[in-house]
């Protein structure tokens, strides 16, 4: 009888991991099954998708509202799957509001549930440790100081390394990509991301765009190159049309990053991305007022930006929210433009946050550890 896994991740960051995991998983045991809530990286890789992610995507507490039923019945279809076809394991990728029910209502059928990259419980609601301790047989992580929180909470833990160091690569060299764009390669590029959901595009855009308008003020040469989440309304990507020395490029982010000379990035895994191509940064975000207020109260740290937090330090400027203006977001990334000083000093700093996000290989340690949890290695 061949192995099944049932996978569950449920956003693009997840997907992209979901993929990188799931060829290593193929490469290693031959016929295995992996099926789930997955995308477009997941099925390149050969998951079988049960769910389409990018259907339940949401941000902030009224989306999730909103979505409640697509989240519900998205729950019970991978339950029912798990029912008919007995997985080994479930293993679920971050997007702990939903699969830290999956993974409850799994663990109470008997299937065995690996976590693969943790919720952000050292930023906010460690609450979630209690549930994560009750049903986890093993939590893979990709920050080595996770590893101690785990371990004092009585969580089987281990340290993978992150993902993104064998997936960050540009397929496109700088020159080429540049002059495909229409673009001078010997003046300053600004990449701009601004998310990959609908609401962070409507949010965080027309502001960037603003921002982008006074760079291009100060610094004349200043072109600016947008990349595009796949599968979004053209119509959200209208401000960028109007923008002069602009160009939009999709499925090319990390050729994006590695041709920029400074990044306007909306918070997230991007931040990370772009730390690994050591390119300066401005990150940004906004939410509902609502959502934000509820939000604070949850938080337990006062930096949001991932690179920040892997460094314990504040490396590039982060402006959320009421501090999220075009006039500040031009101020910084001008300053890093124009003060190789200070580019100097915040890419020390990146240089400090890849040290510790582990060697290449994450993807096959956590492969293996999975196999491994399930006596299959």
């Amino acid at each position: 009888m061949s192995l099944r896994l049932l996978l569950s991740c449920g956003e693009a960051s997840g997907d992209l991991y979901a993929g990188a995991l799931t060829r290593e998983l193929r490469l290693l045991a031959p016929g295995i099954d992996v099926a789930g809530l997955g995308g477009p990286e997941f099925a390149r890789a050969g998951g079988r998708v049960i769910v389409d992610y990018r259907g339940l995507s949401v941000t902030g507490f009224t989306e999730i509202v909103a979505k409640l039923p697509q989240l519900r019945a998205a729950k019970q279809h991978l339950l029912a799957d798990a029912q008919q076809h007995r997985p080994d394991a479930l293993v679920v990728i971050d997007y702990f509001g939903f699969n830290g029910r999956l993974a409850k209502d799994a663990h109470a059928m008997g299937i065995p549930v690996i976590h693969y990259i943790s919720p952000q419980v050292w930023a906010w609601r460690p609450g979630r440790i209690s549930l994560i301790r009750a049903v986890t047989r093993k939590m893979l992580v990709i920050f080595p100081f996770e590893s101690t929180i785990y371990q004092d909470a009585g969580v089987p833990v281990e340290f993978v390394g992150h993902p993104l160091i064998d997936l960050a690569h540009a397929q496109t060299p700088r020159d080429l990509l540049l002059s495909r764009l229409g673009l001078d390669p010997a003046a300053p590029i600004v990449g701009v991301l601004p998310g990959s959901r609908t609401s962070e595009l409507r949010r965080i855009l027309p502001t960037l765009v603003e921002a982008a308008q006074l760079i291009r003020q100060r610094v004349p040469r200043a072109q600016f190159v947008v990349a595009r989440a796949p599968h979004l309304d053209d119509r959200l990507y209208d401000p960028v049309r109007h923008l002069a020395g602009s160009a939009i490029v999709e499925g090319e982010t990390d050729a994006v990053l590695a041709a920029s000379d400074v990044v306007l990035t909306a918070s997230g895994t991007a931040t990370v991305q772009a730390a690994l191509h050591d390119t300066p940064m401005v990150v940004v975000y906004r939410v509902s007022s609502l959502e934000y207020l509820i939000g604070r109260r949850f938080v337990k740290v006062d930096t949001f930006a991932m690179v920040n937090l892997i460094a314990g330090r504040q490396v590039v400027p982060e402006l959320i929210q009421e501090r999220f203006t075009a006039e500040a977001v031009a101020s910084e990334a001008t300053s890093m433009l124009t003060d190789s000083a200070r580019a100097a000093r915040i890419r020390q700093g990146l240089a400090e946050v890849r040290a510790k996000l582990g060697g290449p290989g994450g993807s096959r340690r956590a492969a293996e550890a999975i196999l491994k949890t399930i006596g299959e290695l």
